[in-house]
């Protein structure tokens, strides 16, 4: 007696491999969504965290911080980042000793000028030798006196030494402060992006779950 076996459906190695492709694609993009809609939330959860551990941060700052969903490749499992572009915002996920001789800026409070303005302001007001350094409570200030030729680079400086003193005007002429001079910065750890990530995690492991389950 002679039997003849036919494949069919998926027993077909042709139909099968098909299905086998058309199912990983599947899988593949439905992951990369979920993964898309979570970074969202994990935006969202470190931009939070960012808000609460700064005094004060800038949009800019805030929408540093993005997420990522690598999928181009349709052989490799989806990957997500989560992270910002901005090198030296890790220091402040960190925290850091920063040592070395450095002039902080004495300015008003949340106001900021960036090293190299600060830097030219400085050499351009010792070369008009309008600066020197004084010792008050133990720590080296930097002094810049007040002319009709300097007020307007020193206005932010004397802002900054009204609200201290706590009075409406300075003496016109007299030397205000613009500088402490230090040896040592601690920068305190600000805000924990591994840690927002994570919270998130048993979400995106719980959706991953729900859309695997349906294909």
């Amino acid at each position: 007696m002679r039997i003849d076996l036919v494949a069919d459906g998926l027993l077909d190695r042709r139909r099968f491999n098909a299905w086998r492709k058309e199912k990983r694609q599947a899988v593949h993009s439905a992951v990369g969504k979920v993964m898309r809609a979570s970074g969202r939330d994990m935006v969202t959860r470190v931009r939070d965290d960012m808000r609460r551990g700064f005094s004060r941060t800038s949009p800019a700052l805030l929408r540093s911080v993005r997420a990522k969903v690598y999928d181009a490749k349709s052989n490799q499992l989806p990957a997500l980042w989560v992270g910002s572009k901005i090198p030296w915002l890790g220091v402040h996920e960190r925290g850091k000793v920063i040592r070395g001789r450095m002039l902080i800026p004495l300015l008003p409070a949340h106001q900021r000028i960036g090293r190299k303005a600060f830097a030219r302001l400085v050499d351009d007001l010792r070369r008009a030798n309008l600066t020197a350094f004084v010792k008050r409570h133990g720590k080296l200030i930097l002094m810049a006196h007040s002319t009709p030729e300097s007020s307007r680079v020193l206005s932010r400086f004397r802002r900054a030494e009204r609200e201290r003193r706590g009075v409406r005007r300075l003496t016109r002429g007299e030397a205000i402060p613009i500088a402490v001079l230090v040896s040592k910065v601690t920068l305190k750890k600000r805000f924990d992006l591994q840690q927002s990530v994570r919270a998130e995690l048993p979400r995106l492991t719980a959706s991953l779950r729900v859309i695997l389950k349906r294909l």
